[in-house]
């Protein structure tokens, strides 16, 4: 049987070598990793082979007969798989690859692992898929394409994308132990990177994560359905910190119940700081950001 590289298969349907491999990719057939495609298993029941050359290194083949466009294969192939790279939710969605995998880690439903990406415990529970690059052994995750409408990663993608609204949860109504809070505690303190906070505690932290040199957000939303907000959270370790004053207040107490709840409903990282603690933030914090697997200084 006769096989040809997709670039040659592209020309012989007279159509560009990039939409060619967009509708391979949508059909189940191969999968963009790092900037290399793979051959799936159901690319191979369909005739694809992976050959080398000295010129160019590993790539595709085809038989010439292969159907393309319009074809009951293609249907067929995108029904049983029905998961697409992180490469062909970002083409749905106006991001490259890199964002994608970046905002999922951020979600919880990725890991960084083997210079590639490894599913978490949420990401299986959303229909995430584990798999291997045949050729280096690198992981990638392969995704159901109805996950692009879970609340929380529309929330993610809206605010990656600038809807400031969408961002700061003002399109949706917030709890009202969250209203009640910012009304008693308004964000009127300044902090020296320009963070508006509610407290001077709140202050001593920011200044302190400042001066460290760690990059962190000021009540990030979680990046979950329900609508609640950390304290800090640091992106780099995916750390969400909390705040806990005021503990003899009814509104606070409650807020701090709710809080540790969620944080143990979806396993997310949480870093608790104490009123106590705010006497000596440089033993506090470098001994409580280790534990969570984060060195500072």
């Amino acid at each position: 049987m006769d096989k040809i590289s997709t670039t040659a298969l592209s020309k012989l349907h007279s159509m560009s070598s990039k939409a060619l491999f967009a509708q391979l990719e949508s059909a189940g057939w191969i999968v963009r990793l790092e900037k290399n495609w793979e051959l799936t298993p159901s690319g191979r029941e369909q005739g694809g082979e992976v050959r080398q050359s000295d010129k160019f290194g590993s790539y595709i083949v085809w038989p010439t007969q292969l159907k393309i466009e319009g074809s009951a294969a293609v249907v067929v192939a995108y029904e049983k798989e029905d998961l697409h790279s992180a490469a062909n939710v970002g083409q749905k969605v106006g991001l490259s690859a890199r964002q994608i995998n970046a905002l999922l880690s951020e979600l919880g439903w990725l890991n960084r692992y083997r210079k590639g990406w490894q599913l978490t415990e949420q990401g299986k529970a959303l229909g995430g898929l584990q798999k291997e690059s045949q050729k280096t052994g690198i992981p990638y995750v392969l995704w159901p394409i109805a996950f692009i409408q879970n609340l929380a990663f529309q929330r993610s993608l809206k605010a990656l994308k600038g809807d400031l609204g969408q961002a700061l949860g003002l399109n949706d109504p917030s709890s009202e132990e969250t209203r009640a809070y910012r009304r008693k505690f308004p964000a009127n303190f300044r902090a020296v990177d320009g963070h508006s906070l509610r407290s001077k505690a709140e202050v001593l932290i920011d200044n302190w994560l400042y001066l460290a040199d760690i990059a962190h957000a000021y009540e990030r939303r979680l990046p979950i359905e329900e609508d609640v907000y950390s304290t800090f959270y640091i992106p780099s370790g995916k750390i969400y910190v909390e705040l806990w004053e005021h503990e003899n207040d009814p509104v606070c107490k409650k807020l701090k119940q709710q809080k540790q709840q969620v944080y143990a409903k979806y396993g997310l990282t949480l870093l608790e700081l104490s009123e106590n603690d705010l006497a000596n933030l440089d033993d506090a914090l470098p001994r409580l950001l280790l534990k969570h697997g984060m060195e500072a200084y």
